[in-house]
């Protein structure tokens, strides 16, 4: 048994498929299958069961990969540890963030972070919360900046900083006329949101109470990808959307003539940096997590306030 053969199997139950797993591991398929086969007839065991497409691992399989993932995070570790110990800060890392948060907290933090860890290569990918959940506890990634909390006992979580919500009212919505607003006074036939799959529709849906509302008959016309296309659609065809915070960055005048805040206690989201319970590449971690809040601007809060109510994702 070498840590070759755990990586096979790993990619194996990851991708489903041996010409993907080979592909992934950079091997043939011959190669990868007779190193499985190997270690099944060292072990006493089947794997896979590979009458099943796409192959599917056995309950004893399910277990070995289990622990192989443990043993292959463990030796990325000792490389950790020697790097750790001879002060070098290099490495790849994996990371996923929310698109509600991506473009704008990205600039903020990127550059001063590739500047000052040029030996850190971050391979950066934009997903909903679902797809990273999967994937973390896949071990496809290394960390993801998302909105929290999720109660997966599998994931950690490190809260980064609580961003508010605010209203973006079109110039003739009456939302105009006041200076703070209640959740109760947004008019949910011209609330524009989010499509499925986005933890931010989740959020603007309790924040406005409209999960029971939505089964009795509100329909909304139109579901957006982007926040950008929810203020364009809140331009044409008026209403309001709710956006967080961070989105006020270098947005123009006239547009932020268009933002009105919720009356305190402001409704906030926690974003947090999660890993996988197993994740081992702690010192990276630690100055990813430091650069984010340098980077913060200083009207972002990075301690829950008494003045503040955290939304539900769910």
């Amino acid at each position: 048994m070498n840590l070759q053969q755990l990586e096979y199997i790993v990619a194996v139950d990851t991708h489903r498929h041996f010409v993907k797993a080979a592909d992934s591991c950079f091997v043939t398929q011959a190669t990868l299958s007779m190193m499985i086969k190997k270690l099944e007839e060292e072990l006493g065991v089947k794997i896979f069961d590979r009458s099943k497409v796409p192959v599917i691992p056995t309950d004893v399989g399910k277990a070995i990969i289990d622990q192989a993932r443990i043993v292959l995070k463990e030796a990325k570790q000792l490389e950790q540890v020697v790097q750790q110990q001879k002060g070098q800060l290099s490495g790849d890392l994996r990371i996923a963030i929310i698109p509600t948060l991506a473009p704008f907290l990205l600039p903020l933090f990127l550059p001063r972070f590739l500047a000052q860890y040029p030996q850190v290569k971050l391979h950066i990918s934009e997903m909903n919360t679902e797809l990273i959940i999967k994937q973390l506890e896949s071990q496809q990634l290394d960390a993801a900046i998302l909105a929290t909390p999720l109660k997966r006992p599998t994931l950690n979580e490190q809260p980064l900083f609580y961003e508010q919500f605010v209203v973006y009212a079109s110039p003739g919505s009456k939302l105009m006329k006041k200076k703070y607003v209640l959740a109760s006074d947004i008019d949910v036939n011209k609330l524009w949101l989010l499509e499925e799959g986005h933890c931010l529709r989740n959020q603007a849906l309790n924040l406005c109470e409209l999960k029971k509302q939505e089964h009795e008959g509100f329909q909304l016309d139109y579901e957006a990808g982007s926040i950008e296309t929810l203020k364009k659609l809140v331009a044409i065809n008026e209403g309001s959307t709710i956006i967080p915070e961070l989105a006020l960055q270098d947005m123009p005048e006239a547009e932020l003539d268009c933002i009105r805040f919720f009356k305190p206690p402001a409704p906030v989201r926690e974003i947090s940096l999660v890993t996988y319970r197993h994740f081992v590449k702690e010192r990276l971690l630690d100055i990813l997590r430091q650069t984010i809040l340098e980077s913060l601007p200083s009207t972002i809060s990075t301690q829950p306030a008494k003045q503040q109510h955290a939304v539900a994702i769910d």
